[in-house]
């Protein structure tokens, strides 16, 4: 069985990245009620962005919702669960039958607008298959940035550090959770979602959907069409 569960855990990593190969330098586009979050999706995180890609392409988001809105934090959305979710119902545990690998890496970091993989406690720090995160985040003191060096025993680049002084992030979450993109366009729009009112699971009081996610062909995010 183990044998059986590790050649299919393989033939999904490479699936996954052959996806991302084929989609490199595309951007999804995200329609809500507010309107549109236009987010690029990295290059150097194959697995995951291919698994964004496929899941897009198979309209896998149509219909979900932020499930969970934490103004300053995160928006955060993609549980299956979420579809057909009655009011007040507690969503965050739906998830597929696959884990994607982590592509945690330096570069990457937890920058306002920020496209971070959502996971629960995984040793190897796999992320969800469906469920991403975007960062709100907020702008911190050199003096704050230090303490969190200190804690988490990474080092912020210069740039790094002048992103979360200027235009903020969530620090805290680099080395623990990949990220995989970042919005392009349409901070305002993850803005307004991050500021609905809530309950104490967090979870919007009115029903925030994504009526459609979509992958734009290469040619067109160039600019040629």
């Amino acid at each position: 069985m183990k044998k059986i569960l590790l050649a299919l855990s393989c033939i999904l990593a490479l699936t996954l990245t052959a996806a991302a190969k084929k989609t490199k330098d595309t951007k999804v586009i995200i329609e809500t009620e507010y309107g549109k979050i236009v987010m690029k999706l990295y290059a150097n995180t194959p697995k995951n962005t291919g698994n964004m890609v496929k899941l897009a392409k198979e309209h896998f988001y149509d219909s979900t919702l932020f499930h969970r809105v934490i103004p300053n934090f995160v928006i955060q959305g993609g549980d299956p669960d979420s579809k057909h979710a009655k009011p007040g119902q507690t969503l965050g545990n739906g998830d597929l039958k696959y884990r994607v690998p982590a592509e945690i890496n330096d570069a990457d970091f937890h920058k306002r607008g920020a496209l971070g993989v959502a996971r629960d406690n995984t040793p190897d720090k796999s992320g969800s298959a469906c469920q991403f995160y975007i960062v709100v985040g907020r702008k911190y003191a050199d003096d704050e940035l230090d303490k969190i060096s200190k804690s988490t025993k990474r080092t912020f680049t210069p740039a790094q550090r002048e992103a979360y002084k200027t235009i903020g992030g969530t620090p805290h979450l680099d080395g623990n959770y990949t990220v995989f993109g970042e919005v392009l366009e349409g901070m305002d729009v993850v803005d307004k979602i991050a500021n609905e009112p809530r309950n104490g699971a967090d979870r919007p009081n009115k029903d925030i959907r994504m009526l459609s996610v979509r992958v734009v062909k290469r040619k067109k995010f160039l600019g040629i069409f």
